[in-house]
This record gives structure tokens, C-alpha cells and sequence, in this order.
């Protein structure tokens, strides 16, 4: 920590009494984390984490500064002053366009990765970045059932018992999310660490001034802004408020006259004082039986010292919309269905998950033997601790950590970037749509014009943003990276006749007709091999002359084939078993009911319609 910093901090408490009243918007609102710098923003690259305070990142500061007079850096001159891979670079500054607070920011908008380089990042933007790469995660509770653990994920590296401590079938022994953090526990877990560092980061982001001691920093208004990448004001049901419209010091200031810089300490005061507010509001939200064991293994910060909670997340606009604990069934979600633009999905088995709807962010967390289908993502989308899940989705980026045998058919504008411990992964070419995917992919800034599904990037497989303690020597190895999927086994998830579910059709109808993403050749080419296998198939049961009785065990026959294949998909078999009898909602990837899937009858013989999706073959 610098001096200026320390004596920032050293002067904290002797000043609070002092600290001038906030503005009525931050007295009716508390100042909370970002979320998604701590959740889509953390690189588990080793050259990016400083354990100095701010000694590296102030030289940095300076070098950066010195040598470009917009305050914008490229991937070329990164690479150069972190001396790490240009890839990494880019990386980086394609992580903090996907997390930026300010979507005026030119980085936000940009596209591709030579847009991103003739952009850049803004030198200050970088420097918060960097400095919260020191965060770790806060670990779950521990399982007390150490047994059930063992025998429910059997090791298969050496790795295995360091990070795989959260396996999707143990999520499903203890049938809950109480091993699990609350969005409150991360919170609370988020506004502590920065708590403790908010003093160097406002060292960042001060500029020298004549003076001694804490009058030799100044913070002007501009470079106050740059703390909304972290902090903002609002609360449950309300709009984010821009953090210098809260603060004493900036608020209702003329563009054309900008507020004077004020001292750094002071506005720390103001930050630390709110910080409290907040952490204090946290816990007084929380029954004392919903309080749960702290943990203490995180180095950094300590649960006594986070006033942390087990308080059950919103689905506020400040908050993500949870789909959770779905089991053997299905469930659809569409726009007018979700509040705010954010989803996380977690806890979920055997089933089938559609969100048809634009989201900025979107998790996946902790499901097994799945189907997610996942519409337009804007932002970036994180897979994580999920085993045997098939992943559909069309988003700007993912990231995919700790998984095992997962095929993801995607249709992403930034290479995919796998971390951790993964097993068996696959991807391939987006292969679906729904009647409002493009119009959703416009509205999140999805270009359908570039999918980089078959370029993924690995990092290594030893997180250093988690608190586990790791085997000697493994912080080096690489993660397992994706095949491709044959091109065999490729096929639409579509019904012969029609798209993707759009069972509800109270919502507005959309102009999307077929997959907006092009497919390479040899997929295309087996994609329309399995159409005309079907299209024969067809005409040969049209074609074929029985008498009455062999037409009606035809019939069973194809009808006891569809079921089987239903059990070996390990779908929800229960509501399609007898779809030749009833109409109902169906939840297989692509089988559709009501009025939509349907027996058809040709010469006297009834049959359904083939799915042409399939995990094995065509």
C-alpha cells in the first residue's frame, strides 16, 4: 500500500463523525457491488494478479499514461507493460468490455477484435480491472457428509478432490442450496474486500497535487466515475443510480463547469461510511435462523468480518432471475417472464431449460443430465460445475469452468474461454432457433455474421480467484480443452415441420425462420443428409401397403422405438409417453405437443413425427 493510501485509511476512523450528510438519493438507496465484475470479470492468469498493494499498479499507471495521450490502450502495448502473450491481452481487454458499467463507453460497442484493438481500454477502467484480479471467491459451506460426497464424483485426475468440491450429484444428495452462498453472502462477501481496499484503488484513480499527507490527493469527477465499474447506488425494485449522483461532492454538477477535485480522503470517508451502511442493512435483513456458519478460509477477507447472510436472492432488477432446483420436467421462460436482464440457472437434473428472452448476463450453474437453451446473451455466459448438460446458446462470450462431458452448440462472437477442471468436452455450431432469436440477438448486440464456436482458449486448471488449497506443481497445468463434434452426430434441434418450442402464443411473433448463424460445410452437408433420411423414411411408411393388423404393429412399433429413444435421452419422459392419446405440453428438446406434435396418418397409418436431434447419431 503507498503511503498516501495507507494514510487515507489510518485516518478513516478519526474523520467519520465528520463526514458531511449523503444526498437524499443515497439516503434512500445503499451502495452495493457489481456483481459482474466479480462473476464474469475474474482471469485465472497469474501475471494479472498483484499481492503489492498498489506498487506494480502505479508504475503501470504511469507507463501507460506517459505513453498514450488519450488514456487508451490497445492489446499490443498491454501485452508490452504486463509482459504477457498478445492473446492474453486481447483477452483481458475483451473481458472488461464484457463487465464496463458505462455503455457509452466505445469498447462496449465494439465488435470484433480489431475493433477492440483500434478502441482499447481506457487506462483507469484497467486499472480497476487489474486491481480486483487479487479477489477470491467465497467458498461454500462445508458438507458434512464428507462420505456421500466421495462416492457420488469419482476422481478420475489428480485433481479431482481440490476442484471438484462442488459436483452437480452432490448438489442433488443435499437437495438444496444451503451448501451453497446466497446472493447476500456474496454481497456482503464483494463489499468487504472492498472495504479494505477501496483506499488503494482510490489511490489509482487520484491524481498528486502540492500538499502533504492526505491533501495530496484529489479526485476529480471523471475519475470518480470509473468506481461505477464496482460500486453503484439502488435497491430492490429500482434503477441503478450513477454512483457521482449520489455523492455530496459531484452531484447535479454542470457538465459545462465540472465540481472541483476533492480530497481522496474524504470522499474514502464517504465511501467507507456507506459501506457499512450497507453491510449493516444486509444483516439486519436476515432472520438468525437463516444464519449459517461463516467461513473463515478465504484469506483475504473474513466472514466474521462481512456481516454475511443466507438471505434467498431477489429477481429484482438489481438482482438476477433464478430458475432452480428443476428436476425430471421442464420449464420455459421467455422476456415478459424474467425480471431485469440477467438469469441464472442452478441446481437443475434431467430436465429441459428454455429462456427465450435477451439477457446481458447468464449463468449456468451446477446441473446434470440436461438440456439449457439459453436465447441471446449480450454480455457473457458462465458454465460452471455441470456434468452431462447440453448447452444452446447464441452470446457474445462464455466461459466455461470445472465441467464434464458437456456438449455446447454455440454461436459466439469471442473464442470460447475454458478454465479449470473439465472432462470431455465438446462444441459445435449453433443449431437451433426460435421465432424471436434474431430479433433478441439485435437487442443484446449478438452478430450473427461471426461465430468463433470451434477456437476455444484454455487457461489453466488452478483457479487462483477460488480458496481452496491446491496440490503442489499444478498451478502450471493446462486446462482440457473441446473437440469438435462430428459432423455425423450434428443435427438441428428443430421438429420436421416447425422451430424450436413457442408454445405461448401470447407473445409477440417474431421473424426468425431458420438457424441466423451459417454452418461450415461438413455440418450443413450432414444436416441435410438426415433431412432427406427422414424425408424417405416418410414416404416409404406413406408408400407401404399392410393389411389392417401390420399397419396397427407398424404403428406400435414406431410408437414403443420413439419411447425408448425418449428413456435414453434421460428426458421427461413422463409427459410424452402418451402423446398419441393426449394433448399436452411436452419437454423434449425437440418434440413438440399440443397441437404442434401430433400424429399423422397416411394410408391408414399413424405415426409421429421424428425428432432429428439425437446424442449418439443423426
Amino acid at each position: 500500500m503507498s503511503d498516501s493510501a495507507a494514510a487515507m485509511s489510518d485516518s478513516t476512523a478519526a474523520e467519520q463523525q465528520s463526514e458531511p450528510a449523503p444526498t437524499s438519493a443515497a439516503a434512500a438507496y445503499h451502495l452495493y457491488p457489481r456483481r459482474e465484475p466479480f462473476e464474469h470479470g475474474l482471469l485465472p492468469i497469474p501475471k494479472l494478479i498483484f499481492n503489492d498493494g498498489t506498487q506494480t499498479l502505479s508504475q503501470l499507471k504511469s507507463t501507460l499514461l506517459s505513453s498514450n495521450s488519450t488514456e487508451r490502450v490497445n492489446s499490443d502495448t498491454l501485452a508490452r507493460a504486463l509482459q504477457i502473450p498478445v492473446e492474453h491481452a486481447r483477452l483481458l481487454i475483451e473481458t472488461i468490455s464484457s463487465v464496463l458499467h458505462d455503455d457509452s463507453d466505445p469498447l462496449v460497442k465494439a465488435g470484433v477484435s480489431n475493433e477492440i484493438d483500434v478502441i482499447g481500454v481506457h487506462v483507469y477502467d484497467l486499472l480497476v480491472f487489474l486491481y480486483i484480479q487479487s479477489y477470491k471467491r467465497l467458498l461454500p459451506k462445508g458438507h458434512r457428509d464428507s462420505a456421500a460426497v466421495a462416492d457420488v464424483w469419482p476422481s478420475t485426475s489428480a485433481f479431482d478432490g481440490f476442484l471438484s468440491a462442488l459436483s452437480p450429484l452432490q448438489l442433488v444428495r443435499s437437495n438444496s442450496r444451503r451448501f451453497m452462498p446466497s446472493q447476500a453472502d456474496e454481497e456482503a462477501h464483494q463489499l468487504s474486500y472492498l472495504q479494505k481496499h477501496i483506499g488503494n484503488i482510490l489511490s489509482l484513480l487520484a491524481d498528486s497535487t502540492e500538499g502533504e499527507g492526505d491533501e495530496s490527493l484529489v479526485l476529480s469527477m471523471d475519475k470518480f466515475e470509473h468506481l461505477g465499474f464496482l460500486l453503484y447506488f439502488g435497491e430492490k425494485g429500482s434503477a441503478k443510480i450513477p454512483l457521482s449522483q449520489s455523492t455530496p461532492f459531484f452531484a447535479n454538477s454542470d457538465p459545462d463547469m465540472p465540481a472541483v477535485p476533492v480530497p481522496a480522503s474524504q470522499v474514502l470517508d464517504w465511501l467507507l461510511q456507506n459501506i457499512s451502511s450497507t453491510l449493516e442493512y444486509i444483516a439486519d435483513r436476515v432472520s438468525p435462523k437463516e444464519n449459517g456458519p461463516s467461513s473463515s478460509s478465504d484469506q483475504d477477507v473474513q466472514m466474521s468480518d462481512a456481516g454475511t447472510s443466507s438471505l434467498k436472492p431477489s429477481s429484482s432488477p438489481r438482482g438476477p432471475s433464478f430458475i432452480e432446483g428443476i428436476s425430471k420436467s421442464s420449464c420455459v421462460k421467455q422476456a415478459s417472464d424474467l425480471k431485469g436482464t440477467s438469469a441464472k440457472v442452478v441446481n437443475c437434473h434431467e430436465s429441459v431449460i428454455y429462456i427465450l428472452a435477451p439477457l446481458r448476463y447468464a449463468t449456468v450453474y451446477g446441473c446434470s443430465d440436461a438440456t439449457i437453451v439459453i436465447g441471446a446473451v449480450g454480455k457473457a455466459i458462465r458454465v460452471e460445475h455441470c456434468e452431462r448438460v447440453h448447452l444452446i446458446t447464441a452470446a457474445r462470450r462464455i466461459c466455461i469452468a470445472n465441467c464434464r462431458e458437456c456438449l455446447f452448440f454455440l454461436g459466439v462472437n469471442q473464442r470460447p474461454l475454458i478454465v479449470g477442471d473439465n472432462h470431455k468436452l465438446q462444441v459445435a455450431p449453433y443449431n437451433t432457433f426460435y421465432s424471436q432469436l434474431e430479433e433478441h440477438m439485435n437487442q443484446v448486440g449478438v452478430d450473427r455474421g461471426i461465430n468463433r464456436w470451434d477456437e476455444p482458449m484454455t487457461l489453466g486448471v488452478v483457479d487462483p480467484h477460488d480458496s481452496l488449497s491446491h496440490p503442489a506443481g499444478v498451478s502450471d497445468a493446462q486446462a482440457e480443452s473441446a473437440t469438435r463434434l462430428d459432423p455425423d452426430q450434428y443435427t438441428d434441434v428443430v421438429f420436421i415441420h416447425a422451430q424450436i418450442p413457442n408454445w405461448f402464443e401470447s407473445e409477440q411473433a417474431g421473424s426468425t425462420k431458420h438457424n441466423p448463424f451459417p454452418l461450415p460445410d461438413a455440418y450443413l452437408a450432414s444436416q441435410q443428409k438426415n433431412i432427406k433420411s427422414l424425408v424417405e423414411v416418410k414416404q416409404i411408411l406413406r408408400e407401404t401397403q399392410l393389411e389392417e393388423s401390420r399397419k396397427r404393429e407398424l404403428s406400435t412399433a414406431l410408437h414403443a422405438c420413439f419411447k425408448d429413444w425418449l428413456y435414453a435421452m434421460q428426458f421427461n419422459f413422463h409427459t410424452c409417453m402418451n402423446v398419441q392419446h393426449q394433448a399436452t405440453f411436452g419437454s423434449f428438446t425437440a418434440y413438440k405437443v399440443n397441437k404442434r406434435c401430433s400424429r399423422e396418418t397416411e394410408n391408414g397409418i399413424s405415426f409421429l413425427s421424428f425428432p432429428l436431434y439425437s446424442t449418439t447419431s443423426g
